[in-house]
């Protein structure tokens, strides 16, 4: 009977980590998609501002609820320039948890998908170490948007943190200010089969892109294969 106890409590283990990897791995194909629709959209992310980012971070599918219930409501996943100074191809993804602030009541009721854009090294540094909130530790704003827009605005030249908001099929900046912005180590230990940190995953060269986070790569590849900051003067 013990042994029976034992095997059933394993059986049950190994299963509960089955779903735990499949829901994340499942999380981050969901971020490529979100993402490539939004490339798709007319009047979305500014390609100057896309070509400038040192990291773009994808949340699919935030809900208000979630916030109100668990006083969490974003997971997802993100994407970073290669290189000590985030300026090769883009790398592999890494898991990330959105918290708190009073997004949930901006949201509403709605599944609502975030685009953000990290503007520059200090800004994707921070993001890699620890937790930090948004608007305290790390400059943040809505994003302007348009395609062909000029992205030399006070709101770009300032910000560490441009954010995005999708919402039945509207597309718009959207502010973030006093969420807090975290890696998410356990969905990454899920995605990777192993116990890894963002960090590692980003600037350690310790990880190669998973199936499920090949299309989210690719996106970001084909529309900004290169990044443009270096070339600005004021940066």
């Amino acid at each position: 009977m013990f042994r029976q106890l034992t095997l059933g409590v394993c059986i049950l283990f190994v299963a509960s980590s089955a779903f735990a990897a499949n829901k994340e791995k499942e999380r981050l194909e969901n971020s490529g998609t979100v993402l490539q629709e939004v490339m798709d959209v007319p009047d979305n992310i500014p390609q100057e501002l896309l070509e400038k980012a040192e990291c773009i971070i994808v949340f699919p599918s935030v809900l208000k609820a979630a916030f109100v219930v668990g006083g969490s409501y974003g997971r997802g996943a993100m994407v970073c320039r290669t290189g000590r100074h985030f300026n090769g191809p883009w790398g592999a993804p890494a898991m990330y948890a959105l918290e708190g602030g009073s997004v949930g009541f901006q949201l509403g009721g709605e599944a609502t998908d975030l685009v953000l854009l990290v503007m520059n090294e200090r800004g994707a540094s921070s993001i890699l170490e620890s937790k930090v909130k948004l608007g305290a530790d790390l400059s943040a704003a809505a994003g302007p948007k348009g395609r062909d827009a000029s992205a030399d605005t006070d709101a770009y030249m300032r910000a560490e943190i441009l954010s995005y908001s999708r919402s039945r099929g509207l597309f718009a900046g959207i502010s973030l200010e006093g969420s807090t912005l975290r890696p998410d180590n356990d969905a990454n230990a899920d995605v990777y089969g192993r116990k890894i940190s963002a960090r590692e995953i980003v600037l350690g060269g310790k990880a190669s892109t998973p199936a499920s986070g090949q299309h989210l790569v690719r996106v970001l590849q084909k529309n900004a294969p290169h990044n443009e900051s270096a070339k600005d003067s004021n940066r």
